[in-house]
């Protein structure tokens, strides 16, 4: 299946790809921008804030030299901010330690902060070329209905085996498109509700298509419940100012 599932993948991708600000060039840096905002962030969302911040700081220098207050105002309205300053960070280390270049090796880049597993393999496969398999809640939700994998998606073990099984699909030298085009048919086709399976490149190939299982699957184990917590919030008035306190750099609210 390996062969032929990629290649009915790459070629669909090719031909159907969506025209985003950060795809066809190879900047690694651009495309590190691009995939921190996707972090739980629609696309849609996304791309205005992609091109005022690399209007703004338009290379890793750029963002090194800049104060934490003018990246945390770009960055509003994007929410989850430790994105934005675990970046920062990265940028200052990388013009430090790496001549304000992004490395090409796998391992250093998932030893900035703010960049995981994931993050890794993204820029290492599309802005260097290099055979790593990326496995996102669209990656895992494609396999999960393509083996079918029967076991939940969202447990540390999952997440090793699901990471193993995608290592074994990426087609050698093609990791930069396979990895977009894999991600991309979840983000279109293999949707959680009523996926298109008429429009799928890859229908032939999926065991939960051949056996109408699509959704039952993937399997995920029940989250914790979100605790509520109360909170009083006040607002100072005097001789028409407002007072505005900075919360902390860590924690919740």
């Amino acid at each position: 299946m390996n062969e032929e599932f990629s290649a009915l993948l790459i070629d669909w991708y090719e031909q159907n790809a969506r025209s985003l600000p950060w795809r066809g060039h190879s900047d690694p840096y651009a495309i590190w921008v691009s995939e921190i905002m996707l972090q739980q962030t629609r696309v849609d969302t996304v791309i205005p804030y992609f091109l005022k911040w690399m209007e703004r700081f338009p290379t890793v220098d750029a963002l090194a030299a800049a104060p934490e207050d003018s990246v945390l105002k770009a960055w509003e309205g994007l929410g989850y901010y430790s994105r934005a300053r675990s970046m920062h960070k990265a940028a200052r280390l990388l013009a430090r330690d790496h001549g304000s270049r992004l490395p090409g090796e796998f391992k250093t880049l998932a030893s900035l902060p703010g960049i995981g597993p994931y993050t890794a393999a993204a820029i290492a496969s599309i802005a260097f070329g290099l055979d790593h398999a990326v496995v996102d809640g669209n990656v895992k939700r494609v396999l999960a209905r393509l083996l079918p994998y029967t076991n939940a998606v969202n447990t540390p073990s999952a997440e090793k085996e699901l990471r193993g099984i995608a290592q074994c699909l990426l087609p050698a030298g093609r990791a930069g498109d396979y990895n977009q085009a894999v991600m991309e048919l979840g983000a279109l086709i293999c949707l959680p509700r009523n996926p298109k399976c008429a429009a799928c490149p890859v229908s032939s190939q999926c065991a939960a298509f051949k056996d109408n299982r699509q959704a039952e699957l993937p399997v995920m184990k029940e989250k914790a419940v979100v605790p509520h917590i109360t909170v009083t919030a006040g607002i100072l008035h005097q001789d028409g100012k407002v007072l505005i306190a900075r919360r902390p750099t860590n924690g919740l609210l």
